[in-house]
């Protein structure tokens, strides 16, 4: 349980996915001038993360790692179709997308007319790519922690361009100088965001370093007490 909590916060705020590695800025800076239209997108990438993430974990452990077909008989244990990732991952993620622009598409025509054609293009969304990426990379453990990972990452995408709409909206009534208006700004702004997120980046680490420095402590102690013994005994033998 601890893992999963420790995973969520972890992804929403210390890896987030565009302060921390930059990834999907291109939706993130052209949908984020109204809240609404944000919100809608972010939904979005929250869906899509939490189904494909899932999705190409069981496609990584049962299809594509190395020894992964060793399910079908002995005699596939060899192969390797580790080199087929990225083809089967971004199949996967553009199926779900086509899924979400149909649902978006029949129960709410003003918010797929206002994303446009950022909607489909979640499918080409480096975020979404990079979150089964990390996934594979960072070699989550269970389907359980895949899926928690998915809605994480998805859940920090989304509040990364829910603020910096919100942001946005109020900054059109601001005395903003001529040559930063427009993306300027926007960029100096989400600068700024980034740095504060990472603020969180000790939040999961203390007890950590803690525990590493107990032993650590411990060993230094051990040292100088047989330091203390040694030097005691060839006093003894001088004397």
């Amino acid at each position: 349980m601890i893992e999963h909590i420790e995973l969520f916060f972890k992804s929403i705020f210390i890896d987030n996915m565009v302060f921390s590695v930059f990834l999907g800025m291109c939706s993130y800076l052209a949908v984020s001038k109204k809240v609404a239209t944000a919100v809608g997108l972010g939904a979005a990438v929250i869906f899509v993360l939490a189904i494909t993430v899932p999705l190409n974990w069981l496609l990584d452990q049962y299809l594509l790692q190395p020894g992964a077909l060793s399910w079908l008989g002995a005699e596939y244990a060899d192969y390797d179709l580790s080199f087929l990732s990225f083809i089967m991952f971004i199949a996967t993620i553009a199926t779900m997308v086509q899924l979400v622009e149909i649902v978006v598409e029949k129960f709410s025509p003003s918010l797929y007319n206002s994303l446009g054609i950022f909607l489909p293009l979640i499918a080409v969304n480096c975020a979404i790519l990079g979150g089964s990426l990390f996934m594979q990379s960072r070699e989550i453990e269970t389907l359980g922690l895949a899926f928690n990972y998915g809605i994480s990452s998805g859940i920090g995408w989304f509040l990364a361009i829910l603020a910096i709409a919100a942001i946005r909206e109020k900054i059109r009534y601001s005395n903003v100088p001529a040559p930063l208006r427009g993306l300027g700004i926007t960029f100096i702004v989400t600068g700024l965001m980034g740095i504060g997120f990472l603020s969180f980046g000790g939040m999961l680490t203390g007890g950590e370093e803690e525990a590493e420095a107990k032993p650590a402590a411990a060993q230094i102690e051990q040292a100088q007490t047989e330091n203390a013994k040694e030097l005691a005994e060839n006093t003894k033998t001088i004397e």
